[in-house]
């Protein structure tokens, strides 16, 4: 249902996303910049606005520039396909945008003496990793791993939430989107990790009928 949710919002998008794409191209702006730049906004709101408690604001401009996702990505399509730095550079922009947004929603449970909340923040924090990293690794072992509950999108929806709760007097609201969200993407570790063992299952086999094949 969320894949579903994500591809019809995204189609929607497309339609207010692609004039900003060529507007942006046709003045010269490249989509790294654009991915930087997004990836500045991220940061500046999250730490600017949500650690010093303006948590409705902090929402919704961190959401503004999570856009930039769909801006660079359409640029890149528009000038004729992304290349393999600029995938490079927007998921490490994309970790450090997540990595601020994380860090300071464990800021703000600090403060307040949460220490429960602050080990469900560190606990989203390394497993918001750990869920990038398995399809890294996978890619890169010629296998997928597109697969999960709890993706990039979905992640940052329950924080944005959260942070709306937390804005509108409801104190519980982040440390309710820290656990919720680690319960996800402890479930997304899995699915991701089973997805991969059954396609390295296949390929080891293949491998195996291979190597038996050449034997002399």
């Amino acid at each position: 249902m969320a894949k579903i949710f994500q591809v019809s919002a995204r189609a929607a998008m497309a339609h207010v996303i692609e004039p900003i794409a060529r507007r942006l191209i046709a003045w010269g702006v490249t989509p790294n910049a654009v991915t930087v730049a997004g990836t500045i906004g991220v940061v500046g709101a999250a730490v600017g606005l949500g650690a010093t408690g303006h948590f409705v604001a902090g929402a919704l401009v961190v959401t503004v520039f999570a856009l930039v996702d769909l801006v660079d990505g359409t640029m890149a399509r528009l000038s004729g396909g992304s290349t393999r730095f600029g995938a490079l550079l927007d998921s490490t922009m994309d970790r450090i945008a997540d990595g601020a947004i994380v860090g300071t929603v464990i800021y703000i449970l600090a403060g307040r003496g949460d220490r429960w909340g602050v080990v469900g923040g560190i606990v989203c924090l390394v497993l918001g990793a750990v869920v990038s990293y398995v399809k890294a690794r996978a890619e890169g072992l010629g296998m997928t791993a597109n697969v999960g509950i709890a993706e990039r999108a979905e992640r940052l929806i329950i924080i944005g939430v959260g942070g709306l709760l937390a804005g509108f007097g409801l104190d519980w609201g982040f440390a309710a989107a820290v656990w919720f969200l680690a319960a996800l993407s402890t479930i997304t570790v899995g699915q991701r990790l089973a997805h991969v063992y059954k396609q390295a299952k296949q390929l080891d086999a293949a491998d195996r009928a291979a190597a038996a094949k050449s034997a002399p």
